[in-house]
């Protein structure tokens, strides 16, 4: 294991911060403040790529598609044993890839009118392997985070809504 740290984009219910530090320090006694301080959550966006429901599933998928965006989260300060264990739940219906994301230092409308891209930035996103399992829709964050996301994380993380970012 390296000391190197790692990025990626997030586009699903690791967007969540709840979510994502149930599942990189599921287990973890650490001071909550700690954990916080060692990760930025800044919103970006993802060319060339769909964002669909998967079927008969809580959470979505992504597929190439040159016609298309995903808006998401890049996260910094990533280590070894993060990516194990994200790896770990992200499991054989997605494979981790490296892409070129696009940080936003303005967030538009959800239909993505308003956004201003910024610096482009290298990160690990995991790409779905299973398009014919996607719905023909997109994923909601709104309905995830508010019906579905109780029964995947930890609640004593103390995070408050102004914490996270709408897609």
């Amino acid at each position: 294991m390296s000391d190197r740290t790692h990025t990626a984009f997030f586009y699903g219910t690791l967007m969540a911060a709840e979510v994502f530090f149930t599942v990189c320090y599921r287990s973890s006694t650490e001071n909550v403040s700690l954990l916080k301080s060692l990760h930025d959550f800044k919103p970006a966006i993802l060319h060339g790529f769909c964002r669909r429901r998967v079927k008969n599933a809580d959470y979505p998928g992504i597929i190439p598609d040159e016609n298309h965006e995903v808006r998401g989260m890049y996260v910094t300060g990533l280590t070894d044993a993060n990516l194990y264990h994200l790896d770990a739940f992200e499991g054989d219906e997605y494979e981790r890839r490296t892409v070129k994301a696009r940080l936003l230092s303005k967030v538009g409308n959800d239909a993505g009118r308003g956004n201003v891209e910024g610096e482009e930035v290298e990160c690990e996103v995991y790409v779905f392997l299973h398009p014919n399992s996607l719905e023909d829709r997109e994923w909601d964050f709104h309905e995830f985070r508010t019906q579905k996301m109780k029964k995947w994380t930890r609640e004593d993380y103390g995070f408050e809504d102004t914490d996270h970012f709408s897609p």
